[in-house]
């Protein structure tokens, strides 16, 4: 069974955010839309995001690293949030595996979100219904569209190519291939609910500063004495290159 997903390599992140502004460009005019915000410019902002980047300083000073973190739906295998739901408005598509919900069925009782482990499930307030991240079904399979640009809004707006979209079962796919040749790991696994979507876990990186050398460059004396230039002779440059 063909099982869409997204593969996002934490050592490219550099946490833009990027990729969720484009995801809610996309989505707030899109079919599974709109992302709603509540004061989005007073001191608690609230508001629906498919995509957040959560960002994490790790380790112990001096020895320390930032991880950025993108997260949203997993696109589980077994989701916990469709076997919670009472109506049956949240469902996993059977032809390529999406996790989607339904708005007509959703009564915004919010059991999915209580069930899902991972937090990304948003509760519209305007609308009363929970929405999520579909992978931009209306994007990929959009005939209209180029081939090249049925692709999440996120993965389009990389500008350092983190994200890799595609078939996680498909041996011939970039992100079957991504999995396997940079160790893709499923978070929080022990769940039970088999994500889909994978991680290349970060690598620690260690440099080793000489602290001799840098004290050097510290106290290094800037030349100063440059030659002053009147504002006289500053005109006669600009009017001699003219």
């Amino acid at each position: 069974m063909t099982q869409l997903a997204l593969v996002i390599d934490l050592n490219k992140c550099v946490g833009c955010h990027a990729c969720a502004t484009n995801c809610k460009a996309w989505n707030s005019a899109g079919k599974y839309g709109p992302l709603t915000d509540l004061n989005p410019y007073d001191k608690a902002p609230k508001g629906v995001w498919f995509n957040r980047v959560q960002t994490y300083e790790v380790g112990t000073f001096p020895n320390t690293q930032v991880v950025n973190f993108p997260k949203s739906c997993m696109h589980c295998k077994d989701p916990a949030c469709v076997a919670g739901c009472p109506t049956g408005a949240s469902f996993k598509r059977q032809e390529d595996g999406t996790v989607l919900i339904e708005y007509n069925d959703c009564i915004g009782c919010k059991y999915c979100s209580w069930a899902c482990p991972y937090g990304v499930r948003e509760f519209d307030e305007t609308e009363g219904v929970m929405k999520k991240c579909t992978l931009c079904a209306d994007r990929i399979n959009n005939e209209n569209l180029p081939e090249d640009e049925r692709k999440p809004a996120c993965v389009l707006a990389c500008p350092s190519r983190a994200r890799v979209f595609g078939d996680i079962d498909d041996p011939k796919s970039d992100a079957y291939a991504w999995i396997a040749d940079k160790n893709g790991y499923k978070v929080m696994a022990e769940c039970g609910t088999d994500p889909s979507n994978h991680y290349v876990p970060k690598k620690k990186v260690k440099i080793e500063l000489d602290v001799d050398e840098l004290t050097v460059k510290a106290h290094r004396i800037v030349p100063t004495d440059r030659r002053k230039t009147s504002f006289e002779e500053k005109i006669s440059e600009d009017i001699s290159i003219i």
